[in-house]
């Protein structure tokens, strides 16, 4: 009989409610109601506890939950009663006194409202109590991850054999999203970030209308949506223009890449490896950026490396844990995370350089595979 990893899920989070001494938890983020019962609507709520287990939810989904969670006890609201409504009438109905909320997804003003319409309840601020279970992710999820990967990769082939020198930073985005789609992705894992030279200085620089020529190199922050909701996000160096290499198609094999992208790039790759290498059960994500860190500041970039080094990825394109100078988290297996370092030179552009990896029981595994050597960078 196959094992309900949905219904794991609850029973892992029903070990912490109980720690926390409640009577339930109130889950009310959508994405991590999606996480414990499969069920992929919006505006609805789980109220979980040792007694109870309702998925609070309106008509409009009422053949939909059927469909996605089975047997999973429902609370469906008509387009008369307001959720908070339904929320106090569920609460109220159970016998709660003491009930969790997710503090960070909860408004203060939602809080409020709580309390109006269950006003026995002692409503306790929780903090992440499920996002800690999705920072590890079961065979199913890493599945869905490699999907997204995949189709990630696929894309970013095909559009970089479209490029030509009058398309734009937006007409490239575009065709990621199609060829994500072509593939069978359900879209893309975010905003795309395409970004020719100097706009390559900007971490989250949204495409504009940049022509590609207009710099012999640009950077690509990409990801897909796999069909079961899970993301993936890569960044990788194009080179587009090489000298006076450029005719109707670019021909970036006719010369070298300018020396200082040359430069720096290597910079980037080697504090990528080596991060890379540190990584396994036990490591301390501090300690992890911390290598990369280093590496980059030897070379004499170390004020233009400003963001953490990386950041799970799953539901929800940034997760838990996090790789950075002030991060508590520590590598577990299953986790599956980010290493993008980069160096940006205002007025020059950027290079970062991303991976999704796997943390495994003996180590790591990388699970990008588009080339990054120096001597093997996708050229336009």
């Amino acid at each position: 009989m196959a094992v309900d990893r949905f219904l794991t899920r609850r029973r892992k989070l029903l070990a912490k409610i109980r720690a926390e001494k409640l009577d339930a938890l109130l889950v009310t983020s959508e994405v991590n109601v999606t996480y414990l019962t499969g069920f992929t609507g919006d505006s609805s709520y789980l109220l979980l506890g040792p007694d109870v287990e309702t998925l609070i939810s309106d008509t409009r989904y009422d053949v939909q939950i059927q469909e996605e969670c089975p047997g999973i006890e429902t609370y469906i609201r008509d387009s008369s009663e307001k959720i908070d409504v339904s929320t106090g009438k569920v609460v109220g109905k159970a016998n709660l006194r003491k009930v969790g909320f997710e503090s960070e997804t909860t408004s203060h003003a939602q809080w409020e409202r709580f309390q109006k319409h269950a006003e026995q309840v002692d409503w306790v601020a929780t903090s992440q109590l499920v996002e800690k279970l999705r920072m590890v992710k079961d065979a199913a999820e890493v599945a869905e991850i490699r999907r997204a990967v995949e189709l990630a990769e696929r894309a970013f082939r095909m559009m970089v054999a479209s490029l030509h020198p009058n398309m734009t930073e937006r007409e490239a985005s575009f065709e990621l999203e199609d060829a994500i789609r072509r593939f069978g992705g359900e879209g893309v894992a975010f905003d795309s970030i395409v970004a020719v030279g100097d706009r390559a200085a900007l971490p989250h620089y949204y495409p504009g209308d940049r022509r590609i020529a207009e710099a012999d190199f640009l950077l690509v922050d990409w990801g897909a949506l796999s069909p079961g909701g899970y993301r993936s996000d890569l960044t990788r160096i194009v080179a587009t223009r090489v000298g006076a290499a450029a005719t109707h198609r670019f021909r970036a094999s006719t010369g070298r890449l300018s020396p200082k992208l040359e430069k720096v790039y290597k910079v980037v790759l080697s504090a990528q490896e080596a991060a890379i290498a540190a990584m396994k059960p036990g490591a301390a994500c501090k300690d992890v950026d911390a290598v990369a860190r280093e590496i980059i500041k030897a070379a004499g970039f170390g004020n233009n490396f400003g963001h953490g080094l990386g950041h799970g990825i799953g539901l929800e394109i940034h997760e838990e844990p996090r790789m950075s100078p002030i991060s508590e988290d520590v590598l577990q297996p299953g986790m599956v995370v980010t290493v993008e370092p980069g160096i940006y030179l205002p007025g020059w552009g950027g290079v970062r350089i991303e991976d999704d990896v796997l943390i495994t029981k003996t180590g790591c595994e990388v699970l990008t595979s588009v080339p990054k050597q120096l001597d093997e960078i996708p050229t336009a």
